[in-house]
């Protein structure tokens, strides 16, 4: 994976956003990292986006790396951004992620849960799938398009798959979490992006 070096590389411009005016990004603040944030860039965090928008602080292609330095953020936040990554480049997205954190830093991801829509699908609950009986009338055609999210969706997600991916990328460990709940030292401030809770699986590792 191509990563962009830190320093002389931003533009002036991206350096004045992320290290002057951003106040997630003042001296002794708490740095973190709000990756893949879309549409929904929130106050406080560095808001970071393949798109351009309001909010976004930064706008780049996460497998041409992050122009953020080494061991730069505290935590980084994603909510069902990775599953728009395509299976061989999951790792390497990790660990640019990895590379950003520093040590002891905390990566919290909200993932869409393939065994729940499975489950929801087996027990016959077409309530579950938000998709409707125009799009897709059959139970199979709703698990699908749920699940590739109109062919938003590239990789598939369990939780130990998910631990597995990251104990690959380097972290040091990682498991399942409830929503809105962490075992980190970061408490209530990590989980303020929490999202989707019917749908999605939340996963934490440790760098």
């Amino acid at each position: 994976m191509k990563v962009k070096l830190p320093g002389k590389k931003y533009t002036r411009g991206l350096r004045t956003r992320l290290f002057k005016n951003h106040a997630s990004m003042k001296s002794g603040a708490v740095r973190r990292l709000h990756w893949g944030c879309g549409s929904k860039a929130t106050a406080g965090w560095i808001n970071a986006d393949i798109l351009k928008g309001r909010g976004i602080d930064i706008s780049c292609d996460i497998h041409d790396g992050l122009p953020l330095e080494n061991n730069s953020v505290d935590y980084a936040v994603g909510i069902h951004a990775l599953s728009e990554i395509a299976y061989s480049n999951i790792v390497p997205v990790l660990k640019e992620l990895h590379r950003v954190l520093k040590p002891g830093g905390v990566l919290r991801l909200a993932l869409p849960d393939m065994e729940k829509a499975l489950a929801a699908y087996q027990s016959g609950n077409r309530e579950y799938f938000l998709i409707p009986d125009k799009e897709v009338a059959s139970p199979g055609g709703k698990l699908i398009v749920h699940l590739l999210w109109y062919g938003g969706n590239r990789t598939l997600f369990t939780a130990d798959f998910m631990e597995e991916m990251m104990l690959k990328a380097g972290f040091q460990s990682a498991q399942r979490c409830a929503f809105q709940q962490t075992n980190c030292r970061f408490g209530s401030r990590i989980v303020e992006l929490d999202d989707r809770p019917h749908e999605s699986l939340f996963v934490e590792a440790v760098k």
